[in-house]
């Protein structure tokens, strides 16, 4: 089941109905954030709820204010139709690697036990910063509410999410990945970037549901990828592609993102199927079949 907001309705959404089964399996709604009763069709008879959407806006068109608040409110809204539903156990939350990222720790890797540092974000105001704090924010939000109400709330962190996509729209995470082959169109360029697959990000939503003592934040991350690493892969794989040199990637970036250790999830019996170079080929076949490379 899929929810649309009101204010998407409209848009084209062939991309899903156009999957094997859709027309036996998916069923797509439309809802409201501002409106939890909005909520209360979908979520009626459920015992588990993914909210994996959140307000996206990089480009900075409304105040950080609104776009936080747009988040938390809708979240908690969604939330509260889950307590009153009697049947829903557990919510996961998708979080962002963004809300652990930030943090005033300067470790080389992170964990669940990192929170992005929202004051010092809205000084510095790096790119995405919005998002950041919105992300950070809600998941704070969300946890506490599963706290105090008696409800089941997990959350997980992913980072950079890479790998095919059926969304026509290219995601700025696999964008991120290849910045070195799409140039400009991606303002975001690393040195080293830690990635998961798009399914083992699924699987680990249906891991969480499933898990009979799930508790608190998990994080979800595969590999850390240096751009060397990525490019050799990418040139073995993919030799018609124009890569650009090394040196030349350095003088872009000295970005090093810091890697999120995903202990937690491992060590609560989840396995991942995927490694960096399944992530960056389905990607690029992905691309080149949407017409991006």
């Amino acid at each position: 089941m899929i929810l649309f907001s009101i204010a998407e309705h409209k848009k084209d959404v062939n991309f899903l109905t156009n999957l094997p089964g859709a027309s036996q399996k998916l069923r797509i709604l439309i809802a409201d954030l501002s409106n939890p009763e909005s909520f209360k069709e979908a979520i009626e008879g459920c015992i588990g709820v993914f909210h994996v959407a959140t307000p996206v806006d990089f480009e900075e068109k409304e105040p950080e204010e609104i776009v936080t608040k747009r988040s938390i409110d809708g979240a908690l809204g969604i939330l509260k139709a889950c307590l009153t539903s009697k049947t829903v156990k557990t919510v996961v939350y998708t979080s962002s690697a963004s809300a652990v990222d930030y943090s005033a720790k300067e470790d080389e890797v992170k964990d669940e036990s990192s929170w992005t540092d929202v004051d010092s974000l809205r000084t510095s105001k790096p790119f995405g910063w919005s998002y950041a704090v919105s992300k950070t924010l809600t998941e704070k939000a969300v946890l506490e509410f599963g706290q105090q109400n008696g409800l089941d709330v997990v959350t997980l962190i992913p980072t950079f999410v890479v790998g095919c996509f059926i969304c026509p729209k290219l995601p700025g995470s696999v964008g991120s990945a290849l910045y070195f082959l799409l140039g400009k169109k991606v303002p975001f360029a690393y040195l080293q970037l830690p990635m998961v697959h798009v399914d083992d990000v699924a699987r680990a939503h249906v891991f969480l549901l499933e898990h009979p003592k799930p508790r608190g934040r998990y994080s979800c991350s595969a590999r850390l990828a240096t751009v060397e690493k990525v490019i050799e892969i990418v040139s073995a794989k993919f030799p018609e592609l124009q890569i650009p040199t090394i040196d030349s990637l350095r003088e872009r970036t000295s970005l090093k993102v810091s890697d999120l250790s995903p202990k937690k999830l491992r060590d609560a019996g989840f396995e991942f199927k995927y490694g960096l170079e399944e992530m960056l080929v389905d990607a690029i076949g992905c691309c080149k079949e949407k017409g991006y490379l």
